[in-house]
């Protein structure tokens, strides 16, 4: 048995503002699981938190390439420094975000240990970058697309390790059905996509059972799991920046993470998105919780 460790990584850097003079609440996601009592219940150890920089996006405009970019370089690293401590230790770090840019934090702590893979669980793919679109700025959109060396140099190149992961390594669960372009560009990546649809068509926990083992490679030394909130229908979770239809259903998340999480190849989780301030009465984060702790039981 691994020890678990709870790490919080509060970061809002990549998300646009919701409203004109505000910031996106997903920072206090980690306060709003711990609040719900995550680490008790997960048996888990205090890892304590990584503060992240200001949000200040300054007089940035659109078309000047990702926002609070030195700042996300930055909280990367720092982030990075604290999963790679805990997974050289063998330690299962759980990562509470924050949005989706904290997963470029695990993936230059991986790539600094070996190489690893990535399951993205996920509504969409987060792979906006300059060759698709002409809308770069939220990192939160774009982290798997930075990870994989698509994107600016001063968050591709960290430490001169481009990429963090592998086209070939990059696993994509939940995403929505409806988004066949951008299936499209992932196929011809050779990315392999799992949508909701092929979820309920061929089980969730056969598929997810069967990409651990595909991960069990001489080539590879593990692989590790974004989970993104959005990934649940927003009748259950419309706490999310975007809430998208026809999404996973509680039960159905909890047999796609569980052989995930399982699996001894598998490094690590982090949590993100969930935005406390849309759910003034806590229940979409308490069933949240409940997900994330039922997936490793």
């Amino acid at each position: 048995m691994r020890n678990f460790v709870v790490l919080d990584a509060p970061s809002n850097l990549g998300l646009r503002p919701p409203a004109p003079g505000t910031v996106p609440g997903c920072y206090k996601l980690a306060g709003a699981l711990r609040e719900q009592r995550i680490v008790q219940r997960l048996g888990a150890r205090e890892g304590g938190v990584v503060v992240p920089p200001r949000y200040d996006r300054g007089d940035w405009q659109e078309g000047d390439g990702v926002f609070n970019a030195a700042a996300l370089a930055a909280y990367t690293r720092r982030l990075a420094d604290r999963i790679e401590t805990h997974v050289r230790a063998g330690d299962f770090p759980v990562v509470l975000g924050g949005d989706c840019s904290i997963q470029l934090g695990a993936s230059l702590a991986l790539r600094r240990i070996g190489r690893y893979g990535l399951v993205a669980v996920d509504a969409s793919h987060d792979f906006r970058h300059p060759g698709n679109s002409d809308r770069i700025g939220a990192a939160g959109g774009e982290e798997v697309a930075l990870a994989t060396g698509r994107g600016q140099e001063d968050l591709t190149n960290l430490e001169g390790l481009k990429p963090y992961l592998r086209d070939e390594d990059v696993r994509f669960f939940g995403i929505r059905d409806a988004f066949d372009d951008d299936i499209a560009e992932l196929a011809s990546l050779k990315m392999p996509v799992v949508t909701v649809g092929d979820l309920r068509e061929w089980g969730a926990g056969a598929l997810a059972r069967a990409t651990a083992q595909a991960f069990e490679v001489p080539q590879l030394d593990g692989f590790w799991v974004h989970l993104d909130a959005d990934v649940l229908d927003p009748t259950v979770m419309p706490a999310v920046d975007s809430p998208d239809p026809d999404g996973l259903l509680p039960d159905e998340l909890v047999a796609l993470l569980r052989p995930l999480l399982a699996s001894p190849h598998c490094a690590g989780l982090n949590v993100t998105i969930y935005d406390p301030d849309l759910d003034p009465e806590g229940t979409a984060g308490a069933l949240l919780a409940d997900v994330v702790v039922d997936a490793f039981t």
